[in-house]
């Protein structure tokens, strides 16, 4: 299965927080159930920025699993707009379906990766 690499805290809003678009700056033709990675790095401008956004309910950075696999969800479109909250651009999968997984360590990469 492929994985890719989405960065705390947008990893746990994917799985926990409703977050039903994840913005690139590349399209993708990728369709299906693939792996969502978590890297180790988590900036501090992102940690904030989500905590604002979504609230209280999320968790402390410390309780954020970082440098592995910790999800999976289903890519169903990539689009260039969307009514979603979440959409940025310029491009947006569009999730569905997100189901936390056990944490499994794996080192990730740019774009869509098969994990080891």
């Amino acid at each position: 299965m492929k994985a890719i690499s989405i960065r705390q805290p947008w990893a746990w809003l994917i799985l926990f927080g409703g977050k039903d678009v994840e913005n690139r700056s590349w399209p993708t033709r990728v369709r299906g159930r693939v792996l969502i990675h978590a890297p180790k790095s988590m900036s501090q401008d992102d940690y904030d920025f989500a905590l604002e956004f979504y609230g209280s309910a999320m968790p402390i950075e410390q309780d954020m699993e970082r440098g592995g696999i910790v999800g999976s969800v289903e890519i169903v479109d990539c689009v260039t707009s969307a009514a979603s909250q979440w959409f940025s651009g310029p491009y947006g999968f569009v999730l569905r379906n997100p189901e936390p997984l056990p944490f499994r360590p794996c080192r990730g990469k740019l774009g869509f990766f098969v994990p080891e």
